[in-house]
């Protein structure tokens, strides 16, 4: 059974990663929303899948035995609905963005960013905001020390 489960989770990451390296942004996004289940999959087996005992401490002992942890249970809950509602928040991003720009190729929405001449918000094209490596020593600091 664990064998399957490992498969699976295997398959399921591997599908995610591909759709999430595409160009296509409707397509990453679902990659992503397939390796959170995949992931979920991985938290969900470590929960002792194949026991059928309720969760319960039995009067006297300290550990539970031969029944499932509910712990794992509760996180892959959580998770799913956090998950869903990022998966549709990111898919309202998206479909307002191939509605602004018209496009749904990564690679093109580079034309969406502002044009130098754009006086709302202008790219910072100058010299003076490049990064610098390796850091120089700041003049007004040297005499400190």
């Amino acid at each position: 059974m664990i064998w399957v489960l490992a498969v699976t989770v295997g398959v399921t990451v591997a599908a995610g990663v591909y759709l999430a390296l595409s160009r296509d942004v409707f397509r990453a996004v679902m990659g992503l929303a397939i390796v959170g289940s995949a992931i979920n999959l991985a938290l969900f087996a470590a929960g002792r899948l194949g026991s059928s005992a309720p969760a319960v401490v039995v009067p006297g002992e300290t550990v539970l035995r031969n029944a499932a942890n509910p712990l794992p249970q509760a996180l892959v809950l959580t998770a799913i609905v956090i998950g869903f509602a990022l998966v549709w928040f990111s898919l309202a991003l998206v479909l307002c963005l191939i509605q602004r720009v018209g496009t749904d190729d990564a690679l093109a929405l580079r034309l969406a960013e502002p044009v130098p001449t754009d006086a709302v918000k202008p790219p910072v094209t100058e010299a003076v905001h490049e990064p610098v490596w390796p850091p120089r020593a700041d003049p007004a600091l040297e005499g400190r020390g």
